[in-house]
């Protein structure tokens, strides 16, 4: 595939070399000519100065044939509008912008930009870190009434088969995280010591998930 990055800072440069080590041809835009010293003299991509909202720009960027574009630069404004532009002008499907504002992130989330609003992501994974208690989530759909989320299990859970967690908790269990790995369970899998569980729900049913997991009630209790 031809992709076409918006912004050569750190993320920047870092996705043009993954992308041209994986076989990719890659073009790179900023506005200034030094940004382009991040890359390493073996990079094969082009290097293009300029506004990623530039109609010319872009072309010199081939984005034309692009299969994907990628705004990544340090302004919201201006990764959102070389989105809209490479998705709206040109017709490119695949399209990413990075947000730092998380309230603008879920409006663009909304009008079908795809978005990584960083200070929301690194806020919840040190959220999960510092609260381990209750359900952090992990995704939500834009329209943020469906979430995978990380759900805290009371350790009385070990050693029950996942069926009985997930009739306990009227849900599904999507993965558990043993040991590093994701294991995708059926109903016979049995909770290890260790298991992280992860559901897929509803926003509105995730504190009752977490209830209803926090504590087992024992038949007969």
């Amino acid at each position: 595939m031809h992709i076409v990055i918006m912004g050569c800072g750190r993320v920047g440069s870092t996705l043009a070399h993954i992308l041209e080590d994986k076989g990719h041809s890659v073009a790179i835009i900023d506005q200034s000519p030094e940004a382009f010293r991040r890359l390493r003299g073996t990079f094969k991509g082009r290097r293009v100065i300029g506004m990623g909202f530039d109609r010319d720009v872009l072309i010199e960027a081939q984005i034309e044939k692009a299969s994907a574009f990628v705004a990544v630069s340090s302004g919201d404004n201006s990764n959102i509008i070389s989105a809209r532009v490479a998705r709206e002008t040109f017709g490119v499907e695949n399209v990413v912008a990075r947000i730092y504002d998380s309230r603008r992130a879920e409006v663009y989330q909304r009008l079908g930009i795809p978005t990584v609003a960083t200070v929301r992501w690194t806020a919840e994974q040190m959220l999960r870190r510092l609260l381990p208690d209750g359900a952090m989530p992990l995704w939500r759909d834009p329209t943020g009434e469906v979430k995978l989320a990380e759900v805290q299990t009371d350790p009385a859970w070990i050693g029950a088969r996942v069926a009985d967690l997930e009739s306990a908790a009227r849900t599904r269990v999507a993965f558990l995280n043993r040991l590093g790995e994701a294991v995708v369970p059926t109903g016979d899998t049995v909770i290890q010591d260790g298991d992280v569980v992860h559901v897929m729900a509803r926003t509105a049913d995730i504190d009752r998930i977490t209830e209803a997991l926090a504590e087992r009630v024992q038949e007969g209790e």
